[in-house]
């Protein structure tokens, strides 16, 4: 591939499939739109790929410059990403997710907007216009969780964010840009199967199948975080090459 960087391409694949594994954040999808309908369900679902979309895209338009501004280099930020990414992966091998699940209070607010959401569309299949002036009383009975927290923080979380702003900064020149964006629309891509089919692929997945799914990658982040702090100090401190 004359237009690709094709080594940059199969990293950035590797890490942002790794990051953002859509299998991973099947249960967390599931258990958030667990209320709603079919339909409904996977106009969520395309809502969080287009989302996610956006937000890489800016992401990587905006990174390099949000470093510049506070004076902070590629190679400062590798290693802390390489610090935050080991953090992640090691709770993945302990049977966390990839995902920033929040603390208690974010999980109960999580909980609260997905059966507002469910609640508010039911309310208005129910009733019809009439329901109209009770379904204004509730101004958080439509509250759409398909930006917080199904694309932030749980697929585009700290770990996926520094790993675009680390690989847009590695890369060189339009190859290596267009290697880290073919990268993102893969793992998007697969993002959009799985949760447009997401009730059929949660059946089918067991829970020994997550478990071992979850600490495969665990190790695979794992890995690559200690690739970017190596990366990074060698960079910062000549010596280490």
């Amino acid at each position: 591939m004359r237009s690709v960087n094709s080594a940059l391409f199969v990293q950035a694949l590797g890490a942002f499939f790794a990051i953002m594994n859509p299998f991973i954040a099947l249960p967390m999808f599931l258990a958030l739109t667990s209320g709603y309908d079919h339909a409904r369900q996977r106009r969520t679902g395309l809502r969080v790929v287009v989302y996610s979309a956006v937000m890489s895209i800016v992401v990587m338009a905006s990174g390099s410059a949000i470093l510049g501004f506070f004076g902070i280099s590629v190679s400062h930020f590798r290693v802390a990403g390489g610090i935050v990414l080991m953090t992640i992966g090691l709770g993945m091998l302990n049977g966390g997710s990839s995902a920033h699940e929040g603390t208690a209070t974010e999980k109960a607010r999580m909980r609260t907007r997905a059966m507002a959401s469910a609640g508010g569309e039911a309310g208005v299949t129910a009733t019809g216009p009439a329901a109209g002036p009770a379904h204004d009383a509730h101004p958080d009975a439509a509250a759409d969780i398909s930006f917080y927290p199904l694309t932030f923080p749980m697929i585009l979380g700290p770990g996926s964010i520094a790993s675009i702003v680390i690989f847009t900064g590695q890369a060189d020149g339009v190859p290596g840009i267009v290697a880290v964006i073919l990268a993102l629309a893969a793992v998007l891509a697969v993002l959009f199967v799985v949760l447009w089919f997401a009730p059929f692929i949660g059946r089918r997945m067991s829970e020994t199948l997550r478990m071992i799914m979850t600490r495969l990658m665990g190790m695979i982040v794992a890995a690559i975080a200690v690739a970017m702090v190596i990366a990074g100090l060698q960079e910062l401190i000549p010596i280490l090459r």
